[in-house]
């Protein structure tokens, strides 16, 4: 019997008889601006070892960077009064939509507020402490979230069920009106005592507590909305200055760790850039504090701190890199961006332009912005955009109760679910070109993530209103696909070794270039206005800024003689070059040589080649050298263009 074991496992198809493994394929979805696609699957696209000549995304796994917590939006007081005016099955089958991650985008992020905002359905705004003008009550014995035990309490829990991933952040607009200046929930500051910033971090501290007990734990707290916002239009708000703002974190911090809660604090909560009208609103004799978040950063309570949360309403999103790169132990979160429109805008309009906007800003934008996080404001509105009791009249949600009593998903809907869907909590963003930018340029623009379980998921945004073809390339193999004008895709594929790069990429600290000729300047090549000559030499550092969205471009036809050429700032080690021209197709190099140099005098040649397509691979024998030169050998009435120049090397 052992024997007859031995001989059965020894029979194995010979390697002529094993049938190959298909090539990988990844799935796609697809939302489109005129509503013909909504999150629609279509058919996988499958890798293949075809090169294309399209502009390609270039996948790195190896680049690392921050870790998601979620998507989704905040279950407003108003949300909640609007999905309440649903019936309970169509209720339940509205939060499954939102909150399941198979029947519905999964959303995984809710920002709360901590009492009344702008989106409340009451007739007064409140907190969860309120006392009759004049009065105090530091004991707190006023404290009660029954308000929201009556709607909001429960579809959290429900939430929470259907999504047991979910990320809760709490924001308050306000500190009850008597620990305030002019004792009103609207406009003013805190009573700048230490006896009120104690009794407002025990406020705070109680409702973590209150939540917890509901069934609803807080993984993250901020301590004001907006701090700079000192006049709100009819709504709770604070004008709470970085040193108020210390001074409250500073109280709060240790009261979390004393009643043993596990939520983090995160600081500012406001725009990207401190808004025009909050600098005009400076009291007379103040900073404006237009670098609010830096500053509390420098605070002693910044140890208190996990990071920092930002708004979309002043700004680009580029303003989260920078805070990163200045303090990149602490994390960042998006926590608030909300549609919007113009009065006479059409729903078509409406859609169009909020799921642009929003796909290359708050979903694309700020993940490749080191953003841990991407939220919208009311996760559900009724078709006038309400209730709320001032502020915004033209904000829209997620969903939208019509008055026929049905229920439409709009744009916000679809741009989180982009995400929320196919990118869980706990996947890593990871290294990717994009072509595209936050302003608009009109090409494509994207990012990437590997998920826990080891697939990749691809959010790709057409910004162009015309349909283009780009590439995805995750190691040796790639895909060619086309989107329409403004779309927005998510391809995701499971781990497959045969999609594993073997090259590393190779850092370049310090490099610089040169070119010849100059060529345009580094903003002339992406504002998309006619050709501007270089007038300072900077143009061609576009080319190794490591940003594929920037291009140095000649300014000239293309012909012999042209040149770009790299000092590496020290002798570096390469096996591959790769020369990326970018999004404008046309722009490569139809002949080109490179050559490398030791002292940046004596340069040889080290390969020469003709360019058929916006990417240039250019495998070498392993070189050692500091300087690189490429030079065009051909001709061609399109420009020279270079998005990055990158180089590579086997392990």
């Amino acid at each position: 019997m052992r024997f007859l074991l031995v001989a059965a496992l020894l029979v194995v198809p010979s390697p002529a008889q094993a049938a190959p493994a298909a090539d990988p394929q990844a799935r796609v979805w697809v939302t489109t601006p005129d509503r013909a696609e909504q999150l629609h699957e279509r058919a996988p696209v499958r890798f293949s070892t075809t090169r294309s000549d399209a502009p390609t995304i270039v996948l790195d796994p190896s680049r690392r960077y921050q870790e998601v917590d979620g998507f989704g939006a905040s279950m407003t007081d108003s949300s909640a009064a609007v999905l309440h005016r649903l019936g309970p099955a169509a209720r339940d089958q509205a939060m499954r939509s939102l909150f399941d991650p198979r029947e519905g985008i999964g959303v995984s992020f809710l920002r709360q507020p901590v009492g009344s905002s702008d989106f409340t359905a009451a007739a007064q705004h409140w907190t969860y402490d309120d006392v009759p003008a004049g009065e105090k009550d530091f004991a707190l014995r006023h404290f009660s979230i029954a308000h929201d035990e009556a709607r909001i309490l429960p579809l959290l829990r429900r939430a929470k069920r259907l999504n047991p991933r979910l990320t809760v952040l709490a924001t308050p607009w306000s500190p009850p009106a008597w620990m305030k200046t002019g004792d009103s929930l609207v406009g003013g500051r805190l009573i700048d005592e230490p006896r009120y910033y104690d009794a407002y971090a025990r406020y705070l501290v109680e409702f973590v507590r209150a939540y917890r007990r509901a069934g609803v734990p807080v993984d993250y707290l901020t301590v004001q909305n907006e701090p700079q916002n000192r006049h709100p239009g009819g709504y709770p708000g604070t004008d709470l200055p970085v040193r108020q703002e210390a001074a409250v974190i500073a109280a709060l911090g240790p009261r979390l760790q004393a009643a043993g809660l596990k939520t983090k604090i995160l600081g500012y909560d406001h725009n990207w850039t401190t808004h025009p009208g909050d600098v005009g609103s400076t009291p007379p004799g103040e900073d404006p504090e237009t670098d609010y978040p830096y500053q509390l950063l420098r605070t002693r309570a910044a140890k208190w701190l996990a990071g920092t949360a930002y708004h979309c309403y002043s700004g680009d999103p580029s303003a989260m890199t920078a805070l990163h790169e200045a303090f990149p132990r602490k994390g960042i979160w998006f926590t608030e961006c909300s549609g919007s429109h113009g009065a006479g805008d059409t729903p078509e309009q409406i859609f169009r332009g909020t799921l642009t906007w929003h796909a290359r800003n708050v979903i694309i934008g700020t993940m490749r912005n080191w953003a841990r996080s991407a939220v919208n404001w009311n996760i559900a509105l009724d078709s006038t955009g309400g209730p709320h009791l001032g502020g915004c009249g033209t904000c829209t949600g997620l969903l939208t109760l019509m008055p026929d009593g049905s229920v439409s998903r709009d744009a916000e809907y679809f741009t989180i679910g982009h995400a929320a869907k196919f990118v869980p909590p706990g996947a890593v963003r990871i290294g990717s070109t994009s072509h595209g930018t936050t302003g608009w340029n009109g090409q494509i623009m994207d990012v990437a993530f590997r998920n826990p379980d080891g697939s990749t998921s691809l959010i790709v945004h057409n910004e162009n209103d015309d349909a283009r073809t780009f590439a995805v390339r995750s190691g040796d193999r790639q895909f060619e696909y086309t989107l329409p004008g403004g779309a927005l895709a998510t391809f995701v594929w499971p781990r497959d070794r045969r999609l594993d790069d073997h090259y590393q990429p190779v850092n370049l600290p310090g490099a610089t270039a040169t070119a010849s000729p100059p060529g345009e300047t580094p903003q002339a090549a992406v504002d998309g206005d006619a050709p501007q000559a270089a007038v300072d030499g900077d143009a061609p550092q576009a080319a190794i800024d490591g940003d594929a969205s920037t291009r140095w471009s000649s300014g000239a036809a293309q012909a012999p003689g042209q040149s770009l050429t790299v000092d590496l700032a020290r002798p570096t080690i390469f096996d591959r070059v790769s020369l990326d021209s970018g999004g404008n197709l046309g722009d490569h190099a139809r002949g080109w040589s490179l050559s490398v140099s030791s002292d940046g005098t004596r340069f040889r040649e080290l390969a020469a080649g003709v360019g058929t397509g916006q990417l240039t691979d250019i495998d070498v024998p392993r070189t050692k050298a500091r300087w690189l030169r490429f030079t065009l050998t051909g001709s061609a009435p399109n420009w020279w263009s270079v998005a990055d120049v990158r180089l590579y090397r086997l392990p």
